[in-house]
């Protein structure tokens, strides 16, 4: 069977671009070269077809950077290059798709041990005052049953960062501060490391402080995850496609139309 002959404007009716958008894929590498009329004007085929439509449903799936750049690969002749992009995006994917799960377990061990949290102690501090915006370090160290030096360290790793008071630059536990202190102490209860509790605050920091909201944001990042994956094996089967016209081909760059072509871009 004839390879097609296609001119700019065919193949950009192929996925709706502008023949503009068809000179810069070929220009960027995401085409390969295209064949030359004697008179100059591109002259496609086939092999760009499939060329177009894996880029396209790679973007989809890998962003367009990374789809740039497997395709770039390809039509450098370095297959295997190609091929480890995909396996680094699919990674990455996996390894978000770890941390959410890590994090709604994270938040079902918060379910299962944290206690209504007790009522604000009434004791001033140690020098007869009390702050007016938030609690000091010893009055939250008292209110979870933890040693204040616990506190310190959560805090030298993120995990609660509360501000200063002015002047005296005590620390100041406002209700958020507190609220993350007492699901730091909940989780470490579990055995959970820093790094796993960091997303729990991280999401509930995002969604306002609901926990509910965070669930909900839970479960829509993994319908997002859900989709992503779905795209990215869309692309991953065009891209096969693709290569198996380019193995057929013989050939991973240059044109496969070829011959005297059409008289237009």
């Amino acid at each position: 069977m004839t390879d097609p002959r296609l001119r700019t404007v065919d193949l950009a009716r192929v996925a709706g671009l502008s023949t503009q958008q068809i000179r810069n894929y070929e220009d960027a590498g995401v085409l390969p070269a295209a064949g030359r009329t004697e008179s100059g004007y591109r002259v496609f085929g086939e092999a760009h077809r499939q060329a177009l439509l894996a880029y396209r449903a790679l973007v989809r799936g890998y962003g367009p950077v990374t789809a740039a750049r497997i395709m770039r690969t390809v039509h450098e002749g370095d297959l295997p290059a190609a091929l480890a992009l995909v396996d680094a995006a699919h990674a990455g994917l996996h390894e978000e798709r770890a941390a959410l799960r890590a994090t709604g377990e994270a938040m079902e061990e918060l379910a299962r041990q944290a206690p209504e949290a007790p009522e604000a102690p009434e004791a001033p501090e140690a020098d007869g005052t009390r702050a007016a915006d938030g609690l000091r370090i010893g009055e939250v160290a008292r209110l979870l049953g933890v040693r204040t030096s616990a506190l310190r360290v959560w805090e030298a790793a993120g995990l609660v960062a509360p501000p200063r008071e002015r002047g005296t630059r005590y620390r100041l536990y406002g209700p958020s501060d507190v609220r993350d202190a007492r699901i730091v102490d909940s989780l470490r209860r579990g055995h959970y490391p820093f790094a796993q509790i960091l997303p729990v605050l991280a999401e509930l920091r995002r969604e306002g402080g609901s926990e509910s909201e965070l669930r909900s944001a839970l479960a829509a990042r993994a319908q997002t995850l859900t989709a992503r994956t779905r795209a990215m094996l869309a692309g991953a089967g065009r891209l096969h496609a693709y290569l198996e016209v380019v193995s057929a081909a013989g050939t991973t760059t240059g044109s496969t139309a070829g011959g005297p072509g059409p008289s237009a871009t």
